[in-house]
C-alpha cells in the first residue's frame, strides 16, 4: 500500500483515471470531492475527511474507514461490502442502494442517512446511531444490531435482523428479546 497525495489523486482523477486500489489517504481531507464511480478498494481511508462528497458509483470495499467523515455525502450504489467504517460519521449520507453487506459499522454515527434499499446482510452495526434514518425496503438479513438506536428511524423491518434488549425501537422502546 502506498500514500497518496489529495493533490495527485485529485489530478489523476481529472485526468480520466478512475482506479486507485490499495492506497492510503488517511486523514486526507476532500471536503466536497466529486469522485464518481472511483475505485479505491482495499485503502486506508481512516480519519478521510469527506463530508459532502459525492461517491456514486464508488467501489470502496474492504476499505478501511474507520473515524472517517462522510457526513452529507452522496454515497449512492456505492460498494462497501465489507469495508470496516467503525466509529464513522455518515449523518445525513444518501446511500440508497449501497451495498454493506459484511460491512463493520460499529458505533457509526446514521443519524438522518437515507438507506433506502440498501442491502446490510450479515453487517455489524452494534451501537450504531440510527435515529431519523430512512430504511425503506433494506435488507436487514443477519444483520447485527445489537444496542442501537432505531428512535423515529423510518420504514425499519427488523424481522430479520439480531437484536437484544438495549436495542431502541423506531417507537422509542427497548427490544425484550433477541430476533432470530
Amino acid at each position: 500500500m502506498h500514500r497518496l497525495s489529495t493533490e495527485s489523486l485529485l489530478t489523476h482523477y481529472n485526468q480520466g483515471k478512475r482506479t486507485f486500489q490499495e492506497v492510503d489517504l488517511s486523514h486526507a481531507d476532500l471536503f466536497e470531492a466529486k469522485l464518481p464511480e472511483i475505485d479505491l478498494s482495499r485503502s486506508n481511508l481512516r480519519e478521510i475527511y469527506l463530508p459532502y462528497a459525492n461517491l456514486t458509483n464508488a467501489n470502496l470495499g474492504e476499505t478501511q474507514l474507520n473515524y472517517a467523515q462522510l457526513s452529507n455525502s452522496k454515497l449512492l450504489q456505492v460498494n462497501l461490502a465489507g469495508a470496516n467504517l467503525g466509529s464513522a460519521n455518515l449523518s445525513r449520507a444518501n446511500l440508497c442502494y449501497a451495498n454493506l453487506k459484511g460491512a463493520n459499522l460499529q458505533g457509526a454515527n446514521l443519524r438522518g442517512a437515507n438507506l433506502s434499499f440498501a442491502d446490510l446482510t450479515d453487517a455489524n452495526l452494534t451501537g450504531a446511531h440510527l435515529q431519523r434514518a430512512n430504511l425503506k425496503q433494506a435488507i436487514l438479513t443477519r444483520a447485527q444490531f445489537q444496542g442501537a438506536n432505531f428512535f423515529r428511524a423510518l420504514n425499519v423491518d427488523l424481522s430479520a435482523a439480531l437484536l437484544d434488549e438495549m436495542t431502541v425501537k423506531p417507537d422509542g422502546y427497548r427490544s425484550h428479546h433477541d430476533t432470530p
